[in-house]
């Protein structure tokens, strides 16, 4: 059982908040101190730390799975932490998907959550990063985090790419397809803009490695790549990227400037008590 001290938005969940039942708890990334100890033993002691990924975390005290929570280190404070899980633990996860060192990875979206995390650790895995977004202004502090190049859409990235990072969709989707090169890949993080993909006639024949479009969704075991993520932050190599930040009585206002596209990262809300 988690004292929760501060939570993170992502603009999936927010976007999708009114489809759920009502009495919804809604979120899933939190950070705050262990107010029970797992009954086996398993998980951190009572005044841990800790940072956790899992269902119902917009509250002032959630349930955790053992597997679901990590450790924060001293050097990492619990509001820093909070933003996290879920865009850490997808970008990390998503750019797995092939090796980095020396590879071309197109991340798409990047000015968001998920794209500014996974700027950074494609740099640090040795890749040559672009990173798209909607406008010259998103594009604000990307080539500071490890991009080499930042442009307003497809505007000038030319082929091939080894491994896409997706969160827009739509027709772009279709058009980043035909840049990939032999054995590339994109990973389907997101579907920003609304809009269904199209892919022209004969856009999926290919002479050659195939090239392979994936889907996303691995939430298994969260905890040991979030320690992953937390390290990184505690050694300095990845910036938690923070664009908005607020009680949580303020929510509407977060989700309004989520929504509208006005927060650069994560929109963290601290927990009343």
């Amino acid at each position: 059982m988690l004292d929760v001290r501060h939570i993170s938005l992502n603009r999936g969940e927010v976007a999708f908040a009114a489809r759920r039942p009502a009495g919804t708890v809604h979120g899933y990334d939190a950070a705050g101190v262990v107010a029970r100890a797992a009954a086996d033993g398993s998980g951190p002691a009572v005044g841990a730390r800790v940072a956790v990924f899992g269902g119902g975390a917009w509250a002032q005290r959630m349930a955790a799975a053992t597997d679901a929570v990590a450790e924060v280190p001293e050097r990492v404070g619990l509001r820093e932490a909070a933003a996290l899980p879920m865009a850490g633990l997808t970008a990390l996860r998503a750019l797995r998907a092939r090796p980095l060192l020396g590879r071309r990875v197109l991340i798409t979206g990047a000015a968001g959550g998920v794209g500014r995390y996974a700027v950074q650790l494609a740099a640090l895995g040795g890749a040559h990063v672009i990173a798209s977004v909607g406008s010259p202004a998103r594009g604000a502090g990307l080539a500071e985090l490890g991009a080499h190049r930042v442009t307003v859409g497809l505007d000038g990235v030319e082929g091939p790419l080894d491994l896409v990072l997706d969160t827009v969709g739509g027709a772009q989707l279709g058009a980043v397809f035909a840049l990939l090169g032999p054995g590339g890949n994109i990973q389907c993080i997101g579907s920003a803009s609304g809009e269904p993909a199209v892919f022209e006639p004969q856009a999926l024949f290919f002479v050659g490695e195939a090239r392979t479009l994936s889907t996303y969704g691995d939430i298994s075991s969260p905890g040991p790549d979030l320690a992953t993520l937390l390290g990184l932050l505690a050694a300095g190599r990845l910036r938690p990227e923070i664009g908005w930040q607020g009680g949580w009585e303020r929510y509407p206002e977060a989700a309004e400037a989520l929504l509208e596209r006005r927060v650069t990262g994560k929109a963290v809300l601290d927990v009343g008590r």
